[in-house]
């Protein structure tokens, strides 16, 4: 019974969420907590890890809950169903609505309503984006939840500061950005030598 709550929870995640995985950090997060699966500091570790693996952010952060869940639950195998119930749930409407809008998309694609439907969607996507940042950049700068300055993480502050910065910087003739590899590298080292090494 939890593996089709984990299926339809992640369906209604990918059947609602435009934006793509970034945007579906909020309703995660929300589901995920809500239900018990995992906590939020569990939820900022999945998404850190699921940025820096190969292949889709909404994919891998599925697929970390399921197997997650499933391992809590009986093991290695019941964390392969978890995996496989959360990701497939996160896929299929992607699938489903890709087939639909593949079929009609070139009938319609000029339509005004389409287009300005189209055109409403897109603050909406970096609204969520934005909240999600937010979000994570709060659990992360202030661990305790409260707004007091002693409580402040000072270290994760001028972390994201610094390597914010570094993402803006362009190199070279062509004036590439840095890559993200390098930063989430960056990231991690500094992680290790302050959180493992010194405090």
């Amino acid at each position: 019974m939890e593996f089709l709550k984990l299926f339809w929870t992640f369906f209604k995640i990918g059947l609602f969420t435009f934006g793509g995985g970034y945007a579906m950090i909020p309703m995660i997060t929300d589901e995920v907590v809500a239900n018990n699966w995992v906590d939020m500091e569990t939820v900022v570790d999945f998404i850190a890890v699921s940025e820096s693996t190969p292949g889709p952010f909404a994919v891998n952060i599925a697929t970390f809950v399921g197997c997650k869940v499933g391992n809590e639950l009986g093991g290695p195998f019941l964390g392969a169903l978890g995996a496989a119930c959360t990701t497939l749930g996160v896929i299929l409407p992607s699938y489903i609505i890709i087939l639909i809008v593949s079929k009609f998309f070139y009938s319609v694609k000029d339509n005004r309503f389409v287009s300005g439907a189209l055109s409403g969607i897109h603050p909406a996507v970096i609204g969520l984006i934005g909240a999600a940042a937010a979000s994570i950049l709060l659990k992360n700068v202030l661990p305790s939840g409260t707004w007091a300055l002693s409580e402040l993480d000072w270290v994760s502050l001028l972390t994201t500061a610094g390597l914010l910065g570094l993402s803006r910087i362009k190199l070279g003739a062509k004036k590439k950005p840095l890559n993200p590899l390098i930063i989430i590298g960056l990231g991690a080292l500094v992680g290790i030598v302050v959180y493992g090494v010194i405090l």
